[in-house]
C-alpha cells in the first residue's frame, strides 16, 4: 500500500518543537575572543559539536575522576607517543596522581627511556630515502627519525639493568620498568614515564614486551647469560595481571583514560571479564563484578574498521567492561589526533584543579 502524500497536511507553526520545551541542551557559538585559558575554551568547546563537543565533555569527566578519592584511574598508551614528544604528559599525569597505573606498549616505552636518559629524536627530512636512512642508522617513524645509535644506549641501559637482577629471578614487565625508573634517577635524569612511575610507585604494564626492543634486549641478556652458564631472567607477564587485577579489586571505582587503543587498551579492559570468569568457574570462591565508571579515549580510529581501537564503549557495557551511562557510567569518545586533543585537554584539567 502506497500512502498518498496529497492528504498530508502540514503542521501549523504553532505546533513545531522549540527544543526547549523538551529540555534539549542549547548550543552556543564558539567566540574564541573570550576564551583566555584553556579550561575556558574547552568548556566553549563542549557547547559546540563533533569532536569539539567531545574533548569538552572529556575534561568534565577528568576532572570529575581526578576528584574522586575512591576512584582507581588506569592510562593505556599506545602509537608513537614518546617518539612525537608526547611523553612528559604522561610522567605529568603520574606526578599530577590523575593516574595510577599505566599501561603502554613496549615501543612507547623503548623511545621513551631513550628521551629519559637524555638522547634526541629528529625530524625527517623528506628528501632522504628510507633507504639512505637505514644505511645511515637512522628508523623512520612516519616524520621523526629514532637513532640505531639511540637504541643501542638503550639496550645498554636494559643491560647494567638487568646485571642487577638476582640470575634466574621471576620478574614482571612492571618490576623491570620500575627498575629502569630506579636506575635513571640515579645517573641523575630527574623527568620522564618511568622516573615518575618508580617515584610514585605506580605499575607501568607492558603486556606486548617482546614486542618491543626491550623484549629483544631482555631476549640477548638471557641467550649471553646462558651461554656462561647462568639462567637468565625469566620475564613472566602473569604476574603483571595478578598485580594489575589486585590493584582493581581493591578499588571501589575505577576510570580509564585511553590514547589509542590496541593491546593496551584491551589488556586493561580485560579485567572485568577476567572478574566475571573467576566467579563463574570457581563457584564465587574467587572473582569479583569489576567495571569502569569513568572512560575517556583519544582516537582517531573510527567503528566500521573493525579493529578494537574503535570499539566503543557502548560495546565494551555489553562484555561487563564498563558502567553504562544509562547506569550512571560516564564516557567520552574523542576521534581525534592525540597530538593535537591531549596538550589541549591536559592543561585545561589542570588549570580547573588548580594544578599549574
Amino acid at each position: 500500500m502506497t500512502h498518498d502524500h496529497s492528504k498530508t497536511q502540514a503542521r501549523p507553526m504553532t505546533e513545531l518543537a522549540d527544543g526547549w520545551s523538551h529540555q534539549f541542551k542549547p548550543l552556543e557559538p564558539m567566540d574564541v575572543t573570550k576564551a583566555g585559558t584553556a579550561s575556558e575554551l574547552l568548556s566553549a568547546m563542549s557547547r559546540t559539536a563533533f569532536s569539539g563537543r567531545s574533548l569538552g565533555e572529556a575534561a568534565d569527566i577528568m576532572v570529575e575522576m581526578a576528584r574522586d578519592e575512591k576512584c582507581f584511574t588506569i592510562g593505556t598508551f599506545s602509537g608513537a607517543m614518546t617518539i612525537a614528544k608526547q611523553g612528559l604528559m604522561i610522567a605529568e599525569m603520574i606526578d599530577q596522581g590523575l593516574i595510577h597505573a599505566v599501561v603502554s606498549t613496549g615501543a612507547l616505552m623503548c623511545h621513551g627511556l631513550i628521551e629519559q636518559s637524555g638522547h634526541t629524536h629528529f625530524r625527517h627530512d623528506p628528501n632522504w630515502t628510507d633507504e639512505k636512512l637505514y644505511e645511515e642508522g637512522y628508523c623512520r617513524v612516519y616524520d621523526t627519525l629514532e637513532l640505531e645509535r639511540n637504541l643501542e644506549e638503550a639496550a645498554e641501559i636494559m643491560e647494567n639493568v638487568l646485571n642487577e637482577i638476582p640470575d634466574g629471578t621471576e620478574i614482571g614487565s612492571h618490576e623491570i620498568n620500575w627498575r629502569i625508573g630506579e636506575y635513571i634517577l640515579r645517573k641523575g635524569q630527574s623527568r620522564g614515564i618511568l622516573q615518575s612511575a618508580f617515584r610514585k610507585q605506580v605499575p607501568v604494564y607492558v603486556p606486548g614486551f617482546t614486542d618491543s626492543e626491550l623484549g629483544l634486549d631482555a631476549y640477548c641478556h638471557n641467550l649471553f647469560a646462558r651461554e656462561s652458564g647462568k639462567k637468565g631472567i625469566h620475564v613472566d607477564l602473569l604476574r603483571d595481571i595478578e598485580h594489575y587485577y589486585k590493584l582493581c579489586c581493591d578499588a571501589e571505582r575505577m576510570g580509564i583514560f585511553t590514547i589509542g587503543g590496541g593491546l593496551p587498551r584491551n589488556w586493561a579492559q580485560q579485567v572485568g571479564p577476567l572478574g566475571e570468569i573467576l566467579e563463574r568457574r570457581s563457584d564465587g570462591k574467587h572473582g569479583k563484578f569489576i567495571r569502569f565508571n569513568y572512560a575517556i579515549r583519544i582516537c582517531p580510529e573510527p567503528v566500521h574498521w573493525g579493529g578494537l581501537s574503535g570499539c566503543t564503549y557502548s560495546e565494551g557495557v555489553s562484555w561487563g567492561k564498563f558502567v553504562s551511562e544509562k547506569e550512571g557510567g560516564r564516557h567520552s569518545e574523542v576521534y581525534a589526533d592525540a597530538t593535537v586533543a591531549w596538550p589541549l585537554l591536559l592543561r585545561g584539567v589542570l588549570e580547573r584543579l588548580n594544578r599549574v
